[in-house]
């Protein structure tokens, strides 16, 4: 483990140092803890779709039909 120094405001350290008192655990594990959550979420998110937001794609051009399936020419079943 490798050791730092950050500074961080009175109020932010506060709230750690209280919420470490109540959980019964070191304020350096909740702030490690902390930090690890934003490399999760922020620095190395993980790539599954209920992350991402819709986008719009435009207007219908047309509304489809059975011979628009394009299934099995992904899957090239017709070979």
């Amino acid at each position: 483990m490798k050791t730092i120094t950050i500074n961080v405001s009175e109020p932010v350290y506060a709230e750690f140092q209280a919420a470490s008192k109540s959980a019964g655990r070191p304020t350096s594990e909740l702030i490690r803890e902390a930090m690890e959550l934003y490399r999760r979420e922020r620095l190395r998110p993980v790539g599954d779709l209920t992350g991402f937001r819709p986008r719009s794609a435009g207007r219908v051009l047309r509304p489809l039909t059975a011979a628009d399936d394009l299934l099995d020419e992904m899957l090239e079943r017709d070979a």
